[in-house]
């Protein structure tokens, strides 16, 4: 047999998940996606399952037996379409890929970075955050499409593992600090506000149940709001189209955006950023935390007209 794609429950007899999915990758390297419980437990698994060469993942309706899986049937097969496409040559380099850290000094200076990310972004993610340095000196907020509030902590745990930078689940109220990574709470939407009393913090909030959630798009407008030209907006690997809108709001505000190239697992939305002329760079996974120093430490915002300080966060009270 030499299938297009494997679907892989984590809970069978015998071997594991993750035990037969090392084995997989090992001896037929082919594209896999998970079926995962609600559980912290399957939570826990899916992201090493992940970082070991997995695809991506789609929760099963209703606990480890779940025999009403025809619930979750249009959004495995989008899964495993999309799964189907990805070359093992690619899930490969992508098991394999060393990345470096950047030698140059990083410049403090008042910004902010903001990353979506999809099916394939954790693997990117731990690139990237890897090559930075603990110097750091801008806040990083992530959202990474994840379905509840125990697989986002899973992938924190995982991704404070990969470098210096802590990497933590953004709470509601919590001020953004530089060098710190905020990672969007799944089942949650996470937006970035101030006020007169207080600067720049986040706000996490529960949406209606159709919204997508969290929005790529919904965090990075509010960020181009309050940062105003002072953003540098990232797309990553996914399906889809959300985050288009708001690297278009960066753009349009003097930010500076990159964008994941064909090489990423699955180019559905860098390409719908590309494809609306939204993207400053388009990076393959291992540069990108290069140009992220590079806009660090360079004046970004190309269209301030005025004399304000460009060290200073620019702020529109909300």
């Amino acid at each position: 047999m030499k299938p297009d794609c494997i679907t892989l429950d984590l809970a069978m007899p015998g071997w594991d998940g993750l035990t037969t999915l090392e084995n997989i990758m090992t001896k037929y390297p082919v594209p896999v996606t998970i079926l995962s419980a609600h559980s912290k437990k399957d939570a826990d698994i899916t992201i090493k399952c992940l970082n070991a060469g997995a695809v991506g993942f789609v929760l099963k309706p209703s606990g480890e037996l779940s025999l009403d899986i025809k619930e979750v049937k249009h959004e495995l097969l989008e899964q495993v379409k999309a799964a189907s496409r990805v070359s093992p040559t690619r899930i490969k380099s992508l098991i394999r890929r060393k990345p470096r850290r950047p030698g140059r000094k990083l410049i403090a200076v008042d910004r902010i970075i903001v990353i979506g990310a999809s099916t394939g972004g954790p693997q990117t993610l731990e690139t990237i955050l890897f090559s930075l340095s603990i110097n750091l000196p801008v806040p990083v907020i992530i959202v990474q499409h994840m379905p509840n509030k125990f697989f986002t902590e899973s992938l924190a745990e995982h991704l404070n593992k990969a470098g210096d930078l802590e990497v933590k689940v953004a709470d509601n109220g919590e001020a953004l600090r530089p060098g710190k990574v905020y990672l969007a709470p799944g089942g949650f939407q996470t937006r970035i506000v101030a006020d007169i009393r207080r600067p720049a913090y986040i706000r996490v909030t529960e949406d209606k149940p159709d919204a997508l959630s969290p929005s790529i798009d919904m965090t990075m407008k509010s960020v181009a709001e309050i940062y105003d030209g002072n953003t540098i907006g990232i797309i990553l690997s996914g399906m889809g189209y959300d985050g288009r809108e708001g690297m278009k709001a960066i753009k349009e505000s003097g930010g500076r955006t990159i964008v994941q190239d064909e090489s990423s697992l699955i180019f559905g939305m860098p390409k719908a950023v590309i494809d609306e002329g939204y993207a400053d760079k388009v990076l393959p996974a291992g540069k990108i935390a290069d140009a992220i120093v590079e806009y660090v430490n360079t004046d970004i915002k190309t269209n301030n007209q005025d004399t304000r300080n460009n060290n200073q966060i620019i702020t529109k009270f909300q």
